[in-house]
């Protein structure tokens, strides 16, 4: 499900962003820090960023939090920035509820510790009714292996013979991922000077626009998010048409 540009091709502001907060070690390391240290100044960033989303027209805001490969990192990150998860949540859940931001979470919550998963799931009952600003946190995630769960998902129903083969096509597996309810990101933003996606949102942000910038996750602000949501309102998006 992507936003469709107006009749003169401008694009509208972004109503789904989608955020690559990178930086974080680099950020702690650079005023002799520990690595953990600039993880817990991305999670404050993020509150700001979310309230910033309403005056900037972003109806859904996407934050990759955790991948798949990010367990090759050292046991002592790892351990810590899976208790900085279930602080951020115990510590945040009521404040994001009571402001209107409904809360979900993507990827596999299999390998996840219990108490996370729990805690993952209390804060989506929590806020299932609010409707200001979707805030979908990647946690445990990577694209590959979300179209990967989702073949098996797919490939599950044709086997029970509630899905026929015949009728599969490119409309049909989104069904299956992980955003099966949310719209396609309009604008993928990664931060701290890095060119790459990582594998975040392969299939969703096949027509997304993307923007790298050098700033580092945790010095990213609301301002310079609004730059970006202004600047994207000003592109000319066609979706492969050309213009008349």
């Amino acid at each position: 499900m992507r936003r469709e540009p107006d009749e003169a091709g401008q694009a509208a502001g972004p109503g789904h962003v989608a955020i690559i907060m990178d930086g974080n070690g680099r950020w702690a390391q650079m005023r002799g820090r520990p690595r953990l240290f600039g993880h817990h100044a991305g999670a404050r960033r993020v509150r700001e960023i979310v309230e910033a989303c309403p005056e900037n027209g972003v109806k859904y805001l996407t934050i990759f939090a955790f991948s798949t490969e990010n367990w090759k990192r050292t046991q002592v990150e790892v351990s810590g920035l899976m208790k900085l998860f279930q602080r951020y949540i115990t510590k945040e859940a009521r404040a994001l509820s009571d402001v209107g931001v409904r809360v979900r979470f993507i990827g596999d919550r299999v390998r996840l510790n219990d108490k996370l998963v729990e805690l993952m799931d209390n804060l989506e009952i929590l806020t299932a009714h609010n409707d200001l600003v979707h805030l979908t946190i990647a946690l445990n995630y990577g694209g590959r292996d979300e179209v990967a769960r989702a073949t098996k998902r797919l490939a599950q129903d044709v086997a029970l013979g509630t899905l026929d083969p015949e009728t599969i096509d490119e409309e049909t597996l989104p069904r299956y991922l992980d955003t099966y309810v949310l719209p396609d990101p309009d604008l993928v933003i990664r931060t701290s000077g890095e060119a790459r996606i990582s594998n975040f949102l392969l299939w969703q942000s096949a027509y997304a626009e993307y923007e790298f910038i050098d700033t580092l996750w945790p010095d990213f602000t609301a301002e310079e998010f609004g730059r970006l949501a202004r600047k994207y309102g000003a592109r000319d998006r066609r979706f492969g048409a050309v213009k008349a």
